[in-house]
């Protein structure tokens, strides 16, 4: 097996990660680039969603993967006996299911009441949606947040980077080093409910106080950074590609002016916008994507091509800082935020269920491993 000696800023904490699908396994992800101990215990079978091949899935990224029968009475134990040494535990199941199935928040935390529990689901734990099934579409859908997703005549969905991503993993991975903190000053656990509807909300903050101040209409296409104004938008190209002008304040948009090439109208009177944006349309479509990057390079105009996603590794400002890399044989992002005293790297690559079984709980003082082999309770990959 790779090395798994943990660097980063969460190097000597400890996770089990109860496997499940979308925003759990990134939340662990993001736990194991930042030095976490991270234990990802997988059932029988993997999981329901998959890309294939498993050494390529980017979100199982540095950790251990063990595979336990959680429908036997001794994976239960054995599970059980894994989160006593962990400081933090994730699982993404409906409630009440983790509870029927012997491993919820108080079996948890009667063997270790200093361990945090994350819960990461989409409706939360309670309320009249919490039993029912849904995707990230669904929750952010309830929100608000996808009504107001664009500036033509349909939402578009952002893939699950809203949702599942940004209102899930990463209010679970903040809710559990918050909570940590807490269990480390005091010796007291508690559980986290990370619902994708609360953290999708909560990125609202925004658009709710323009809504209230009266600035923005709370309609789709409409204000300063919803596709109202014709100097925060795309704009197609000759060459059918995009550009992104963002010429916000005014030295911005000055700086804008003086490299566009014609003459526009005064964006202060609102009535002139309609004007304003057809000429930037005609004008942007009269050359290429390239070519406006040449014309806009080293301004302040705020102005950005739109990559595609499979050129992006090839863009100057990311390949500087090497945001996108090629490690373990597979293109994946490089580990965020980053730290001055305390850098992560990636260590050890996805792997097959349950590679990693019997070295893993013989590491974490599960001694009857072998005989949990030989009953088929434990699987080696």
């Amino acid at each position: 097996m790779n090395d798994t000696s943990a660097v980063g800023p969460l190097a000597g904490v400890k996770v089990v990660e109860i496997a499940g699908i979308g925003p759990g396994p990134f939340a662990a992800m993001v736990l194991a680039d930042l030095g976490a101990e991270v234990v990802r215990v997988e059932r029988p079978g993997g999981a329901p969603l998959s890309f294939g091949d498993s050494t390529k899935d980017v979100l199982n990224r540095g950790r251990r993967n063990v595979v336990l029968d959680l429908k036997q009475e001794r994976g239960v134990e054995t599970l059980l006996a894994l989160t006593s040494h962990a400081d933090l535990v994730i699982e993404g199941f409906r409630p009440g299911v983790a509870e029927r199935l012997g491993f919820g928040p108080d079996a948890v935390l009667a063997a270790n009441p200093a361990a945090v529990y994350g819960r990461i689901t989409g409706w939360g734990q309670d309320g009249p949606l919490a039993q029912t099934a849904g995707h990230d579409l669904n929750y952010i859908a309830i929100t608000g947040a996808l009504a107001v997703s664009s500036s033509g005549p349909a939402p578009v969905f952002p893939q699950n980077l809203l949702g599942d991503f940004a209102g899930g993993s990463l209010y679970l991975v903040i809710g559990l080093l918050a909570a940590l903190t807490h269990a480390r000053s005091t010796g007291e656990g508690q559980v986290v409910d990370a619902a994708i509807v609360d953290g999708v909300t909560h990125l609202l903050a925004m658009p709710m106080a323009a809504r209230q101040a009266g600035v923005w209409d709370g309609t789709r296409g409409t204000g300063l950074l919803g596709g109202g104004a014709p100097f925060y938008d795309v704009f197609a190209t000759a060459d059918g590609q995009f550009l992104t002008v963002g010429a916000l304040e005014a030295k911005f948009w000055d700086a804008f002016v003086e490299r566009i090439g014609v003459d526009l109208p005064d964006r202060n009177d609102l009535r002139n916008w309609p004007e304003l944006r057809r000429v930037l349309t005609e004008r942007i479509a009269e050359r290429s994507q390239a070519e406006w990057v040449r014309v806009f390079d080293g301004s302040d105009a705020c102005v950005a091509p739109v990559v595609p996603f499979d050129e992006a590794i090839d863009h100057p400002h990311l390949a500087a800082r090497a945001s996108i890399v090629d490690v373990h044989g597979f293109i994946q992002p490089a580990p965020a935020p980053r730290f001055s005293r305390t850098p992560a790297e990636l260590s050890t690559p996805p792997a097959v269920p349950g590679a990693h079984t019997r070295e893993t709980l013989l590491a974490w003082g599960i001694d009857d491993a072998d005989d949990l082999l030989a009953a088929g309770i434990a699987i080696q990959g």
